[in-house]
């Protein structure tokens, strides 16, 4: 399946030990992972209008600001490799999407556009200011274009990696037949997690939860994912990601079109896919998504799905690289 979602257990990455540098390691420990501990306490609570709080992540000086966009099922805790490697550089900010972490439940549906209005009004309540370059990874990708949308003049940069493009169910269908790239498998546990979460007691003990929340997951991750808001949150993403929030994401047309923007696709061996499965299909839609915008292009990475896993690198270094070039811009 080309959109390799993962749950809350999946997205748990490695945890990271920050050693104590010696003085000839400054730079080293500049870029060293955030350690695992530091999500389970929030970073800066913000009220939006409804007075709903959102939980920002940020670090670093500097413009254009580089913000993240998680994927499906992963919030802040997404990136303890890529934002330090960012913050050496400029300004750079993670959240938690309404319903995940330490962020409140939105009002549903929780389609793209309610996602990035909270992102949005978020920023505004913290005092985080343009330029903006967006990073999104996987849904987080469709997520960051509609930003880019609400924010046109002040995002001067975009890099989708690995990114979910719009209407994708029905194009895989569409290629290998009915059922190709169903997101149903992922439903169905969502479903089963929220049931679980709502009868709570024996059913949250039961081991079958396991496919929920490992149980090797920190308090915090564990606790987080015995909320049902949480699984609402995420029911509601995958029920509107390739309808309403694709639509969302087609009505802005042409709107952000000049928005300099590096696609990402994970790659195997870091070529182009010799056969002409799910792979072939993924990194064409790619290269017709780069395509769609003036100064879009598509870079081809060796990596699995989890890139700011398995190449901070690649993904810092593109980000980087649309950060000089509008700071260039803005001279």
């Amino acid at each position: 399946m080309y959109l390799r979602l993962s749950g809350l257990a999946a997205a748990i990455v490695a945890s990271a030990v920050l050693a104590l540098p010696a003085p000839r390691a400054a730079a080293q420990a500049e870029t060293a992972p955030i350690p695992m501990s530091t999500y389970d306490r929030p970073g800066r609570l913000v009220s939006l209008p409804d007075r709903r709080r959102i939980n920002l992540r940020c670090s670093g000086q500097g413009k254009p600001l580089v913000l993240l966009e998680a994927g499906f099922g992963a919030s802040s805790f997404a990136w303890p490799k890529l934002q330090p490697m960012i913050a050496a550089r400029t300004r750079v900010c993670s959240y938690d999407r309404a319903g995940y972490g330490f962020s409140d439940p939105g009002p549903l549906p929780r389609n793209g556009a309610a996602i990035a209005r909270d992102l949005d009004y978020a920023l505004h309540a913290a005092g985080e200011h343009g330029p903006y370059v967006a990073v999104g990874h996987s849904a987080g990708g469709i997520y960051a274009q509609l930003f880019a949308g609400r924010r046109r003049k002040e995002v001067v940069g975009l890099v989708l990696v690995d990114p979910s493009v719009i209407y994708q169910e029905k194009r895989m269908a569409a290629i290998f037949g009915p059922g190709a790239g169903s997101l149903d498998p992922i439903r169905a546990r969502v479903r089963r997690c929220l049931a679980a979460t709502e009868k709570g007691g024996a059913a949250v003990a039961d081991p079958a939860f396991n496919e929920c929340v490992a149980p090797t997951a920190s308090a915090e991750i564990r606790a987080e994912g015995l909320r049902p808001a949480l699984w609402r949150a995420q029911a509601s993403e995958l029920d509107t990601l390739f309808t309403e929030t694709s639509d969302q994401r087609a009505r802005l047309g042409r709107l952000i079109r000049d928005v300099p923007t590096i696609v990402l696709t994970a790659s195997r061996t870091g070529e182009p896919a010799a056969d002409a499965g799910g792979d072939r299909a993924r990194e064409a839609m790619h290269h017709d998504l780069a395509a769609e915008f003036s100064r879009g292009s598509q870079r081809l990475v060796k990596s699995g799905h989890l890139m700011m896993n398995d190449r901070p690198d690649a993904v810092a270094a593109a980000a980087l690289e649309l950060v000089d070039a509008g700071r260039k811009t803005r001279r």
